[in-house]
C-alpha cells in the first residue's frame, strides 16, 4: 500500500483567512463596522501570550480588529466574569475569545458561560455545545470546526463510517464526535478508562487522536486505509499518532505541525466575520 496523503490544514486555512478577509472587508464597506475580536487572558503563561498574539496578527490580516485583555494572574472568578460580561455587553466587540488555562484558582466553566452565546466564537459554552449537538445554528468549537472543515476539503464523508475519538475533553473531543455523529458516523468515544484501546482503534474508519500524548496511536493501530486525523500537539512538534508508522497504513493523514492547528484559528477567525454580520444584521 502506498503511503498515505497528506491534509494540508496550512494551504486549506490560508484559503479560509483568504475569504474571511474578502468577506470582512466587504462587512465594513456595506455598513462601516469592521469586525472585532475580544481576547481576555488571564497571566502571563509564556505560551497563552504568544498564542493570544499569534492570532491578533492573523486577525489583522484578516480585516478583523483586535481587542486584547490582559488580566493579572491573580484576578478572580469574579472579576473574570465581570470582564466578559461587559464586553458581551459592548456592541464593538462581535467575538470574544478566553485564552485558558486560567489558573486553578479560576472557575473556567463561570467564566465560559459569562461570554454571550452570539459572541462565543471559539465555541466553548454549553451553548454551542448544545447547538453542535442538536445541529442547530451556534458556533461549533474552533479545532472540531475545523476538523469537519477539513474531512469535507478530502471529500471524506463520515456517514456510515465508524469514528473513533480518542480524548473527551469539552472543546475537542466531546464535541468533534458530537459534529460527527451529525455527520451520520458511528462513533466510539474512547479515553484513559478504555480497555484495550488498540483493539478499537483498528475499526475506525476515521481516528481523531486528541488525547495529548505523544504517539500513543501506532502504526499497527491503523485499519489500512483509514483517515487519520491528529489534533494532538505535544512538546517538539509531535502529535498523538506516531505519524511515519501510521502514514504505511492509512488513506489520508494531517501533518503535526500543518494539519489541524492551523484551521483551528481559520476557523475562529471565520466565525468571529460570520458573528459580526448577524450581529449587525448585514
Amino acid at each position: 500500500m502506498s503511503q498515505a496523503q497528506l491534509m494540508d490544514g496550512t494551504g486549506l486555512a490560508r484559503r479560509i483567512v483568504d475569504e474571511t478577509a474578502k468577506r470582512a472587508a466587504d462587512l465594513t464597506e456595506r455598513t462601516g463596522v469592521a469586525p472585532c475580536l475580544a481576547t481576555v487572558l488571564v497571566g502571563e503563561d509564556p505560551a497563552s501570550v504568544t498564542y493570544v498574539r499569534m492570532k491578533q496578527n492573523r486577525s489583522r490580516k484578516a480585516g478583523i480588529e483586535s481587542r486584547h485583555v490582559a488580566l493579572s494572574a491573580g484576578t478572580t472568578t469574579d472579576e473574570l466574569i465581570g470582564t466578559l460580561t461587559g464586553l458581551s455587553a459592548d456592541p464593538t466587540v462581535h467575538g470574544i475569545l478566553l485564552q485558558h488555562p486560567m489558573g486553578h484558582h479560576i472557575d473556567e466553566r463561570a467564566a465560559f458561560e459569562a461570554i454571550a452565546p452570539e459572541k462565543d466564537v471559539d465555541g466553548v459554552t454549553l451553548a454551542s455545545f448544545s447547538a453542535m449537538s442538536f445541529g442547530l445554528p451556534g458556533f461549533a468549537s474552533c479545532t472540531p470546526g475545523g476538523i469537519m472543515r477539513l474531512l469535507d476539503e478530502y471529500d471524506v464523508d463520515p456517514a456510515g463510517k465508524r469514528a473513533v475519538v480518542v480524548g473527551r475533553s469539552a472543546i475537542l473531543g466531546k464535541p468533534v464526535g458530537m459534529l460527527l455523529l451529525g455527520r451520520d458516523a458511528t462513533v466510539t468515544y474512547c479515553h484513559s478508562r478504555t480497555a484495550d484501546l488498540s483493539a478499537v482503534v483498528r475499526e475506525a474508519d476515521i481516528v481523531v487522536a486528541a488525547v495529548g500524548r505523544p504517539r500513543l496511536i501506532r502504526g499497527e493501530d491503523i485499519k489500512p486505509g483509514a483517515v487519520v486525523v491528529d489534533a494532538g500537539y505535544n512538546p517538539g512538534n509531535i502529535g498523538d499518532v506516531d505519524f511515519d508508522s501510521a502514514r504505511e497504513r492509512a488513506s489520508l493523514i494531517t501533518p503535526v505541525p500543518g494539519g489541524v492547528g492551523p484551521m483551528t484559528i481559520a476557523t475562529l477567525l471565520a466565525q468571529t466575520v460570520e458573528a459580526a454580520t448577524r450581529q449587525t444584521g448585514a
